[in-house]
């Protein structure tokens, strides 16, 4: 048992180290890009880059993408661990991706500055804070799932929760990529839809609560 806790502690060490300096490389990129295209500060409306420099940034989001699911992959042992395990990780390379950004261009200015949250297949765009919220859920979501697992129960989501975790993703993507071609068009973006964001949080929350109060139930 004893074995067991110091290989769970052991695990999480490495997930958060990686996430975090993998967070770090992200934002270095980030520093030279904005060296690049943005030499007296980051702002909307973008401006052009360059085809190369644009298809080598996308395969780079891939690769990280690719990365995260590769630690998660790593560190479980079952399907729902190594998504759980993907989910933390993804959740905490986002938050101290900003963290770092901070610390080396001190942006953003605030939670509410806009920012190119992905690229693939249309750009993404919102405020910091949308991202930042989506990686806390992710996290405590896929903390919740590793205490089932880990602890030698199997978890599994009831229909419902996979209906509602579907329709949050659409809607909180179509907060992200309604205005999309702002971006490709170089013009700023129309205000962001905070209610329909909040209302996709809220369908996630939904589906925590319909995946997890089941859990405790039966752990009851």
């Amino acid at each position: 048992m004893t074995s067991h806790r110091a290989d769970i502690r052991a695990l999480v060490r490495g997930i958060v180290l990686f996430s975090v300096a993998f967070a770090f490389v992200e934002s270095s990129v980030v520093l030279y890009l904005r060296e690049l295209y943005y030499p007296h500060g980051f702002s909307f409306p973008l401006s052009p880059i360059e085809p190369r420099h644009l298809i080598v940034e996308v395969c780079r989001e891939l690769a990280t993408i690719l990365m995260l699911i590769g630690a998660g992959w790593i560190a479980g042992t079952t399907p729902w661990q190594k998504t759980a395990w993907f989910m933390v990780s993804f959740g905490l390379w986002d938050i101290f991706y900003y963290v770092w950004l901070k610390i080396i261009l001190d942006w953003p200015s605030s939670m509410f500055d806009w920012d190119v949250l992905f690229l693939v297949p249309v750009p993404w765009i919102g405020p910091v804070l949308a991202p930042v919220l989506i990686s806390i859920i992710l996290v405590t979501a896929g903390w919740l799932i590793l205490r089932i697992e880990l602890s030698g129960r199997r978890f599994s989501a009831p229909q419902i929760a996979w209906w509602l975790a579907g329709l949050g993703t659409v809607v909180i993507l179509y907060s992200f990529t309604s205005d999309f071609r702002a971006t490709l068009e170089f013009q700023m973006p129309q205000p962001y839809n905070y209610w329909l964001f909040a209302s996709g949080v809220a369908v996630y929350a939904a589906a925590m609560i319909a995946s997890f109060r089941r859990k405790e139930e039966n752990a009851g």
